[in-house]
């Protein structure tokens, strides 16, 4: 007898990738923790358990080989008998399974996105029904992702996203409702409205979208202080939403609304579904309805058949638009999507220059927002104490991806998971110093 099946088995769960992944690996784990399975989320080294479960990305180059190599890592800790077993769930296990079995036979089983069920029964674990909507949150107390749809039924033509995640599906209104009032009850002041898209929130199930009525019941939960949108996509954004958001105040000012690229040309290619001339209204038309409300957006470039006069184009737009918050990415070719099918003619080299030079001009606008905001006081949100500071957010910013807000603990106490007034009192492109406004 192996002297090692008489350990008892921890499971240790690896997340890469989005939000999204984040919240399928809690929801894991609170199947598991029901199941009475001791599980951990990326337990450090010694003591990360002897059955790993890694949830993968397979978004974008980047993201597939980051996958690719920590399933390397934990297949080889098998082979020195480190761990006992490697389970691999997630984007690249949907996408690539028959590659992933043939490349890497040393994992015990490959799972896509859609088989929870299965995942749990491998891990010796039952899927419990009763249990929707409990998860076990690995994100700091005060803040928890709420996943309001999954899939996707947008034409773009550089996402794989449909291929891993299947059609949009929402989730009732009712469900999210009792969702969240489960995670108030755990002390979470600010819930993270997630989805591939949450304009096209309750099409499905409601034959309208239907994001504003959600967003009513969901500000009725006690405890709940802050509601956070990201990733509406642009074509039919729900306006009503807006109204809502003006005079609701739990309602951050806040949306993330990823907008690709604005050349004609280049957005038709994508079948984005828009032109400049539309995008540019509705940027108008938020900030006209929602006064001082932050817009965080994302951009491809290098994109197939990008030239340099597309983006320029680009550059004159995020000088104009002056967006709060930006992210820039380079083009990445990806197979079996419908831009697969054009020649990937920008060279690397110009895509990560395009990049580096449109992250370059939205530093500078960051550097000149951030000013703006010397002196001011913004109710925050304390998320976590590191090295010499705690780290708070205003309600302009999301966790992780946005600027943050540093308290100089050496001088101030301000308790973590609690809002707190900080007065501002000095900025640079990306961060915000302040201290208790008395």
């Amino acid at each position: 007898m192996r002297t090692k099946s008489l350990k008892k088995n921890k499971i240790n769960v690896i997340t890469l990738g989005c939000s999204k992944n984040v919240y399928d690996s809690e929801v894991l784990m609170g199947q598991l923790k029901a199941s009475g399975k001791e599980v951990e989320h990326e337990a450090p080294a010694e003591s990360e358990g002897n059955i790993i479960v890694i949830n993968t990305c397979g978004f974008i180059d980047n993201a597939k080989a980051e996958s690719v190599n920590m399933i390397l890592e934990y297949a080889d800790k098998k082979e020195r008998g480190l761990v006992d077993k490697v389970f691999v769930t997630g984007c690249l296990s949907e996408r690539y399974r028959p590659d992933l079995e043939k490349e890497i036979p040393n994992v015990d089983q490959f799972f896509g996105t859609t088989e929870l069920p299965q995942l749990l029964k491998a891990l010796g674990a039952d899927y419990k029904h009763e249990l929707l909507g409990e998860r076990l949150t690995t994100t700091p107390k005060n803040y928890a992702y709420l996943k309001i749809a999954e899939g996707c039924d947008r034409p773009c033509s550089f996402c794989a996203i449909p291929l891993m995640r299947g059609g949009h599906v929402s989730q009732p209104i009712e469900k999210l409702v009792k969702e969240a009032e489960g995670l108030a009850k755990n002390g979470v002041k600010e819930l993270i409205l997630i989805a591939q898209d949450l304009t096209y929130y309750g099409l499905d199930l409601y034959k309208k979208r239907n994001l504003a009525e959600l967003l009513e019941n969901l500000v009725k939960v006690e405890g709940i202080e802050w509601i956070r949108l990201h990733y509406a996509f642009p074509t039919g954004f729900p306006m009503d939403v807006l109204e809502l958001m003006k005079r609701e105040p739990k309602i951050c000012n806040y949306i993330d609304i990823p907008l690709q690229h604005i050349s004609d040309s280049v957005l038709k290619s994508m079948r984005r579904g828009t032109t400049q001339a539309k995008t540019t209204k509705l940027l108008k038309d938020f900030r006209e309805a929602v006064p001082g409300m932050a817009i965080r957006t994302t951009l491809i470039v290098g994109y197939p058949g990008e030239t340099q006069e597309d983006f320029n184009i680009l550059k004159d737009f995020v000088q104009e638009m002056k967006f709060d918050r930006m992210g820039c990415f380079a083009y990445s070719h990806e197979e079996n999507t419908h831009a697969y099918l054009l020649e990937d003619d920008v060279p690397d080299e110009v895509k990560q220059a395009r990049a580096n030079e449109i992250m370059e001009l939205q530093s500078q606008i960051s550097w000149d927002l951030n000013q703006e905001k010397v002196g001011k006081v913004f109710k925050c949100i304390i998320d976590r104490k590191e090295g010499g500071h705690f780290v708070g957010r205003t309600e302009f910013d999301s966790p992780d991806v946005d600027n943050e807000v540093l308290i100089d603990a050496t001088k101030h106490y301000v308790k973590t998971g609690e809002f707190v007034n900080i007065k501002i009192t000095e900025a640079t492109e990306f961060d915000l110093y302040g201290e208790p406004a008395v």
